[in-house]
């Protein structure tokens, strides 16, 4: 699945190319959008504004209404200049909304619907998520209300439970772990509320020094320039720790089987800080 940082790129590059400039073409291939397209054409309207909300990316369009998109593991969302060679095969395009300039193809997007502003303030899925690590009014004392009444989590399972706090992905869970010191096995109970703290103010700097003006160009947690060693643990199983030298663990985690990365000497197990 991916990131919140990714898809919050995502929205920051579409609504930069594509804001305040008309439809001038609209495809699908999902039969509940084209239905919408064919009543009340998307082509004339104007877009207003693209934008994330947690993994969700969103378009809003002149004459309320809105393209909500969700890309699970495997959709993204890419932009082209008119005429400029598509990157993925055309039978993985989901959507397509064509400007005079730009192209932004949604590719194996599984997640796709329009909405009306009403109905987007009742969207179940929008209405659940967490507080937004991304967004300028972030809560993080909502998002540690809301993790403390998980207590029986796992903390890296708490992370990527959209429900918790919205934003988190696999790399960066093991990431804010191991930059916290906090084993990622830790029951949530087990946990005091500096320590939540701690977690998620690296979590929001994290996020956030990944996204915007000055932010790499992948992933990087490290602040070290050479791309090998931009990630304190995500990948580097088997490999010495950046920081003190033990051997990088990985095994698989929670319900979905994830793989989780950590250090087990800057990252003490439950049972060695007890």
């Amino acid at each position: 699945m991916p990131e919140g940082d990714t898809i919050f790129r995502a929205a920051a590059r579409l609504h930069q190319a594509l804001s305040g400039r008309q439809v001038t073409r609209f495809s699908t291939v999902f039969p509940q959008l084209s239905r919408v397209d064919d009543d009340a054409p998307l082509a004339g309207r104007n877009i207003e504004r693209v934008y994330a909300a947690g993994k969700h990316l969103l378009v809003q369009f002149s004459g309320d209404l809105y393209l909500r998109t969700h890309m699970r593991m495997h959709g993204s969302w890419h932009l082209y200049r008119q005429g400029e060679r598509w990157r993925r095969p055309h039978d993985q395009m989901r959507v397509v909304i064509e400007t005079l300039d730009f192209v932004a193809v949604g590719f194996t997007i599984p997640v796709a619907e329009f909405l009306t502003a009403r109905e987007l303030e009742c969207q179940p899925d929008l209405q659940k998520i967490g507080p937004d690590l991304l967004a300028p009014t972030f809560d993080a004392g909502e998002a540690k209300r809301r993790i403390r009444e998980r207590g029986e989590l796992e903390i890296a399972d708490a992370l990527l439970n959209q429900r918790l706090l919205a934003g988190i992905g696999n790399v960066f869970k093991s990431e804010i772990l191991f930059v916290a010191g906090v084993n990622p096995f830790a029951a949530v109970a087990s946990l005091d509320d500096a320590t939540l703290d701690r977690i998620l103010a690296h979590a929001r700097r994290l996020l956030v020094s990944n996204v915007g003006e000055g932010a790499p160009s992948g992933r990087a947690t490290t602040g070290r320039i050479d791309p090998r060693y931009q990630l304190w643990v995500y990948g580097r199983a088997g490999k010495p720790c950046l920081r003190c030298g033990a051997t990088i663990g990985r095994t698989k985690q929670g319900p979905d089987a994830r793989p989780t990365y950590w250090c087990p000497s800057c990252q003490a197990s439950p049972e060695a800080s007890a």
